[in-house]
């Protein structure tokens, strides 16, 4: 990855986890979806006036133009909108990745609600913004706000569509204007399939920049090279280039950042990459405990308890299911640090799921564990797995819950890390990631590797196993 996307990932990154962080969609984050862009949407609507649309750019004119030779009835324009965005088309992996990602501020121009659907199918409850009154409205519990400021596919005779719209958006929609200014001041935006053609934008980014001069905050967007087209001359082709170079260039004036890249797929790269380096801050301990053995009780939830609190210190956050055994050891650590530290929040250092266990019908149970278990382990980038044992018939066996949260974590592609010092089951899968650790550390370094097979090798105090674990889990953090 190049020095620059590296750059952004790690400054855009920091601004998601201090909550700063903000998204502007366009049409291009759509397209993918099966959508078509805004120059397809009106071609028809081009031939009917008699025009070619691949010989234009002023596509708000092209509408405006198609409303006045229909006495300004926009009806076509709207059942457009309905047949062609309308459609079923299911959100795209970026906007998935967007999704999980705890970004609590969306604006788009967009009329599709595939920003929606992801937000729905990541579990996260979305304030949809398309009117003016809805601003004043606040969903209860919400944990993101979308802001559609050229308004929604179901309502289209409300939309911002044709010039008239455009010129009359301070009138009508100024309240959007005011509070994407806010915004803009606050936040740190990613533009993504965007192309900064919108005038409402530009007036509002223009008003920033006049007000703010050289305090402006630094915001960033994504583009394609611009590569040579189908039929297109070379002078054509440098042409196009020229006029890329200099829009990047007055972007700067905005300071607005821009990053270049090769090819769309590059753009759903980064945003992995983004949502990997984010979820490593969070490892979730996998085990259970009905013995310590070589251990004592005592010596082993001592052992918990200080790799709890070590990890917070170093700026971890815990995941755990409060697995029998090992859950208390893990949440006393975890909060004694958070006391002792005084910032932050509990919820900022330490996620508590416990699992429901009442349920008699063994079944029931088991589905609702292993989609309990799933939801889990994806909030997280990092698996530690302590102990792994269980009674069953008055007898100590390897618990296959470790296991199933295992294999779990290797389809989700968190980084496995089994102390196999602590024995039981957490032995048998450190032993199988050793065996195999190219496949499961592909990129991982000759420093890793021999940290990692230090983790299993047995101690009489248990307390020596800590700095190793810190040592394995910040090498992959960094990697």
């Amino acid at each position: 990855m190049e020095h620059e996307i590296r750059t952004f990932v790690r400054e855009y990154l920091g601004e998601i986890r201090e909550d700063n962080a903000a998204i502007f969609a366009g049409a291009g984050l759509s397209t993918n979806a099966g959508y078509v862009n805004w120059r397809q949407l009106l071609k028809p609507i081009a031939e009917e006036l008699h025009l070619d649309i691949e010989k234009e750019n002023d596509l708000i004119s092209i509408a405006q133009y198609h409303c006045n030779e229909s006495r300004g009835n926009r009806h076509h324009l709207n059942q457009l909108l309905i047949q062609t965005l309308g459609k079923g088309a299911i959100p795209t992996d970026n906007h998935r990745i967007l999704a999980r990602l705890p970004i609590a501020v969306y604006w788009t121009t967009n009329y599709d609600q595939l920003i929606e659907c992801a937000m729905k199918d990541a579990g996260r409850i979305a304030d949809v913004k398309h009117t003016v009154a809805q601003l004043a409205t606040t969903k209860p519990r919400r944990d993101v706000v979308i802001y559609k400021m050229h308004g929604d596919i179901e309502h289209p005779h409300d939309a911002v569509l044709i010039k008239d719209d455009y010129e009359k958006y301070h009138i009508t929609r100024g309240a959007f204007v005011n509070a994407l200014s806010g915004d803009l001041i606050s936040k740190t935006f990613l533009f993504i399939g965007f192309s900064f053609t919108d005038p409402n934008l530009d007036y509002i980014l223009s008003r920033i920049r006049v007000t703010f001069r050289e305090n402006q905050r630094r915001h960033y967007c994504i583009f394609k090279h611009r590569t040579k087209l189908e039929g297109e001359t070379e002078s054509e082709f440098e042409y196009a280039q020229i006029k890329q170079k200099l829009a990047i260039e007055d972007l700067k004036r905005f300071n607005i950042k821009t990053i270049l890249v090769d090819a769309y797929s590059q753009i759903t790269e980064i945003l992995k990459c983004i949502e990997r380096q984010y979820r490593q801050r969070t490892i979730f301990i996998s085990g259970s405990a009905e013995e310590y053995a070589p251990w004592t009780k005592q010596g082993g939830e001592e052992f918990l308890r200080d790799l709890s609190r070590a990890l917070v210190h170093q700026g971890y956050r815990l995941s755990t299911g409060v697995g029998l055994g090992i859950g208390d050891a893990i949440i006393t650590g975890a909060i004694e640090q958070i006391y002792q530290a005084r910032t932050g929040h509990i919820e900022d250092s330490i996620i508590m799921w416990p699992f429901p266990r009442a349920n008699p019908n063994s079944d029931e149970r088991n589905r609702l564990w292993e989609e309990y278990r799933q939801g889990l382990i994806s909030t997280s980038g990092i698996c530690l797995f302590v102990f792994g044992n269980k009674v069953v018939a008055n007898k100590i066996v390897l618990a296959d819950g470790v296991r199933r949260e295992f294999e779990i974590a290797k389809e989700q592609g968190l980084s496995l890390v089994p102390v196999g010092a602590s024995g039981y089951m957490a032995r048998e899968l450190w032993n199988e990631v050793v065996a195999s650790f190219d496949e499961y550390y592909p990129n991982g370094s000759v420093e890793l590797m021999k940290k990692f097979k230090l983790l299993g090798d047995s101690v009489a105090d248990p307390l020596q196993l800590i700095s190793g674990v810190l040592d394995v889990v910040d090498l992959i953090a960094k990697e």
